[in-house]
């Protein structure tokens, strides 16, 4: 919509002078709260991470170990599908994802994943936590004791496992 003189003809109307205001007084507060919530999250992250390499294997964590955000773990969980895990943990009251918001609704596997060199038995099994300052650690504990479970009946309910061979699927 153009506009007419005052805004040299880019866009039409007046600003809305106190929601400018608003945003940078947010913009402030969250800078000033930034650093704290990236310790809480990242102590959230790493417990998380930690007790399901622990708890399960075949896992392997996707991205560098030491340049990453603190609110996200991407996790590939070989021989099964990412879609069964989110499902399963849906019915159980925990959220994640198996891809990005731009590839949603996508049954190809990240390309970014692919790029990262994550095996074909891994590729398909990535998912993603998300944690924000809402999280708590009961949240961790909670998603630590449901997890493991799931992951094992559904390597049990799999018709691939450990002893097959990789060259059959390249």
């Amino acid at each position: 919509m153009l506009g007419g003189h005052q805004e040299a003809g880019r866009r039409a109307g007046t600003e809305n002078v106190p929601y400018i205001i608003g945003l940078s007084k947010a913009c402030e507060l969250a800078r000033l709260g930034m650093a704290r919530e990236a310790e809480q999250l990242t102590v959230l992250r790493d417990k998380l991470e930690a007790g399901i390499l622990a708890k399960c294997p075949n896992v392997r964590v996707n991205g560098d170990k030491a340049n990453r955000l603190p609110n996200t773990l991407n996790l590939s969980f070989e021989y099964i599908e990412g879609e069964a895990i989110a499902y399963h943990l849906s019915d159980l009251g925990i959220c994640i994802s198996t891809g990005s918001a731009c590839a949603s609704g996508s049954l190809d596997p990240s390309h970014v994943i692919r790029a990262m060199g994550v095996p074909f038995i891994a590729v398909h099994g990535s998912v993603r936590f998300s944690l924000s300052r809402y999280n708590t650690m009961e949240e961790v504990d909670y998603v630590l004791e449901k997890l493991p479970p799931v992951i094992k009946n559904l390597r049990d309910l799999s018709p691939f496992g450990p002893d097959m061979d990789p060259t059959t699927f390249k």
